[in-house]
């Protein structure tokens, strides 16, 4: 789906498929009620070095070897925060890669900052004692407090420099360590797709990880007559949470479309939703972004990947040219304005712009560089194919 149109009772769709090759070209649908799930992406926070080949989002690294059990790299470094590194690194390991290191940013003591929220779901827990026993069967070195602050490389990667952290976030000290590699899994969590949520007005919020989020009541009703989202658009918490939020917002849908439902099971996914809500809250709590990274950039360092720009060049917008937030800094000094729109530079874009300007990230500051008027990159041929299809209807 590229595009959702909203008329007074109803919803138009228009699809297309995922390949080009693949079935039809553009069809539109029209529906009285909408369930929007359109999952999240991997979020990342740029270092010197993190456009070289060899530098991967640890999902994608995951993808690769899942989908098509391909290794991308033999000597691998997995880094960033929160638990989606473990299966990454034992993933790798167990196809045969040899995992350098492990690099968590937060310490596990952070989990005690919400013990209520982090013992909601005790499955995790034992998922969690399940990788690490994977990580001891593998040797692993894991590492917390510990970030990669530069990948280093002419034609690829062929090291990284790791250093410990401070409670800001920022490298503690003059201690730098440098290892070869050949692979570097990056992630810092993830960063929710709002493009279908946002064209039908969706009203949004920050989450407790900085991400922003659309705003849904206990039946996961978005606030638009006929409109329902699951998933990480509410807030990133996992698949467990996700099928829970979906299968409620189908209960929700039946319902107010005067269908009868289940009332009993209706409470009962609303308390599972509320406990998968918890506990990612409590994951949020102990494995934030740490709010130092910025001092990790170099003059050089490259943010916005599609359009080359530079932290010298934000730095120039903010303390030259008067840019005081995220939606100015993309108009003077062009981040987000590539071939992804902002999807993986967003939000590092706006946290650089809290850095240099002193203002925490608002909601606005946000939706600024996550509103985008196709939700899928589409051919011209199919925009201008609106146009025909309207004035047909109008004759």
């Amino acid at each position: 789906m590229w595009l959702v149109q909203r008329d007074a009772d109803r919803f138009t769709l228009h699809l297309r498929p995922a390949h080009d090759t693949v079935g039809p070209g553009t069809r539109a649908l029209t529906a009285r009620s909408l369930i929007l799930c359109p999952g999240a992406s991997d979020r990342q926070l740029p270092v010197p070095g993190w456009d070289l080949p060899g530098v991967m989002a640890a999902g994608g690294v995951q993808a690769l070897l899942k989908g098509s059990g391909t290794l991308a790299g033999r000597r691998a470094v997995v880094a960033g925060t929160g638990p989606f590194l473990l299966p990454v690194a034992t993933g790798l390991a167990a196809a045969g890669a040899e995992i350098v290191m492990v690099c968590e940013a937060n310490p596990l003591r952070g989990w005690l900052r919400d013990p209520g929220g982090a013992l909601r779901e005790p499955a995790k827990a034992v998922e969690g004692a399940g990788y690490a026993a994977l990580l001891a069967r593998h040797a692993i070195p894991y590492r917390t407090r510990t970030a990669v602050t530069e990948i280093r490389g002419e034609d690829r990667v062929r090291s990284v420099r790791i250093a410990p952290l401070g409670r800001d976030g920022r490298p503690r000290g003059g201690v730098r360590i440098e290892v070869d590699a050949d692979l570097v899994a990056l992630g810092w969590g993830f960063t929710p797709s709002l493009e279908l949520p946002l064209m039908v007005g969706a009203r949004t919020r920050v989450d407790t990880d900085g991400s922003l989020v659309a705003v849904v009541d206990d039946r996961q009703r978005a606030g638009v007559p006929g409109v329902y989202l699951a998933g990480e658009a509410t807030g990133v918490g996992g698949a467990a949470l996700a099928v829970r939020e979906g299968r409620l917002s189908g209960l929700a849908a039946a319902a107010d479309l005067g269908r009868a439902v289940d009332e009993g099971r209706v409470r009962r996914l609303q308390r599972a939703v509320r406990r998968g809500r918890r506990f990612a809250t409590a994951l949020h709590t102990a494995c934030p972004v740490p709010p130092g990274w910025t001092d990790w950039l170099e003059a050089s360092t490259i943010v916005c990947r599609c359009e080359e720009v530079t932290y010298h060049d934000l730095c120039h917008a903010a303390r030259d040219l008067g840019a005081r937030d995220p939606r100015t800094l993309k108009m003077l000094a062009r981040p987000g304005m590539g071939m992804c729109q902002g999807r993986v530079c967003g939000f590092a874009t706006a946290q650089v712009a809290a850095a240099l300007t002193g203002r925490s990230p608002q909601a606005g500051d946000l939706l600024a560089l996550a509103r985008r008027p196709l939700a899928a990159p589409v051919a011209l041929s199919e925009i201008a194919a609106l146009d025909e299809t309207a004035a047909n209807e109008e004759n």
